[in-house]
């Protein structure tokens, strides 16, 4: 039986999630790396395998959108920062991802679209009109959402005869992580109190919609109707100043927050999502520890824990990139993940 000609992909952003799956095109045989799309200027010009420390991959990055948009290629791995970050200029994730849509390529993205349906029946008909015209599809990924906040607690489920209530919980360590796009200008570590409250406010709104998509789709899928989904955030204070990977956090500067999401009924909570982010959980006690945990209560009343996931960036890229080939094989539209089969490291597997 003759083997599948590899699939032709492009990697769109190489950021901390990006350069993890560009090493991943560029590495396994089921995958041709077509284009890479970049913002950095420095990066323009560059070769992609030189990008991520390897060999030369023969694809040259690019800053030019329409170039991307006029390549042949299966599918876009499309992982940039959130548009909010780049200011009014910039155009929104929805127009770039129907733009790669209609020219036929299927997109798998991690900037949320877990669930698009959350967004109302406008947008949903914007993305399905995107798809009809380039016989394309679209699925929203990665670790969380994509994956511990929805697609794991609604698998668990499946043990329940009956749901009380569902809690997820991920708690980061940012101590290694060397981007200041991230742990700054995103996240806000570093900053005083009054311009983390300033600078995290586009975030905020972000954040309330990514993790909105994840409590709705549980929500929907188990037959219960959510009135409304209620965001939280605080913040905590470094105590002494420490080093990261990303910069010094200086005392009476921001070092962690915690955001909190629930989906309520008649006032009460069906499904919360917790997420702390830590500057340094070394540094930083209050919170949970490192880890992700699910707890379904009901009947059977039970609970499962991450201890540790030792490069969640890596996670997230690899889950988008291990469900190329089985959205490239789905039908036109928007997929879920209840719409492809569980994406696993078929063909990545490696013997001691």
């Amino acid at each position: 039986m003759p083997l599948s000609p590899p699939l032709r992909v492009v990697q769109w952003a190489t950021g901390a999630v990006g350069r993890y799956s560009l090493r991943s095109l560029i590495t396994r045989p089921d995958f041709e790396l077509v284009g890479v799309l970049v913002y950095d200027p420095d990066k323009v010009g560059q070769d992609a395998g030189a990008l991520v420390g390897l060999p030369e991959a023969g694809v040259t990055c690019t800053d030019d959108v329409d170039e991307i948009l006029a390549l042949d290629a299966d599918c876009v791995l499309y992982m940039p920062l959130p548009a909010s970050f780049f200011g009014g200029n910039h155009p929104n994730d929805l127009e770039t991802i129907c733009a790669l849509l209609a020219t036929g390529k299927n997109v798998i993205t991690t900037t949320g679209f877990v669930y698009p349906k959350c967004y109302g029946p406008a947008v949903v008909e914007r993305l399905e009109a995107a798809c009809r015209a380039g016989g394309s599809s679209l699925h929203g990924t990665g670790i969380n959402p994509g994956f511990m906040s929805d697609t794991l607690p609604l698998a668990l489920t499946g043990l329940s005869s009956r749901v009380d209530h569902i809690f997820v919980r991920e708690s980061s360590d940012f101590r290694g992580h060397p981007s200041r796009q991230t742990v700054v200008d995103l996240f806000g570590f570093t900053l005083s109190p009054k311009d983390y409250v300033a600078a995290v406010r586009p975030f905020r709104a972000y954040q309330r919609a990514l993790f909105a998509e994840s409590v709705q789709f549980v929500a929907e899928n188990l037959g219960v109707a959510l009135d409304e989904v209620d965001e939280r955030d605080e913040f905590e204070l470094a105590r002494e100043e420490f080093e990261t990977a990303a910069g010094p956090v200086r005392a009476g500067t921001v070092c962690a927050s915690r955001w909190t999401f629930s989906g309520l009924v008649r006032g009460r909570p069906f499904m919360t999502v917790e997420c702390v982010y830590k500057a340094d959980a070394t540094r930083v006690g209050r919170w949970a520890d490192p880890g992700f945990s699910i707890h379904i209560e009901g009947v059977p009343q039970f609970m499962v824990r991450v201890d540790e996931i030792t490069h969640g960036l890596a996670g997230a890229a690899a889950h988008a990139v291990n469900s190329v080939a089985a959205l490239c094989a789905a039908p036109p539209g928007i997929r879920t993940a209840l719409d492809l089969p569980l994406a696993i490291g078929r063909g990545t597997a490696r013997l001691a």
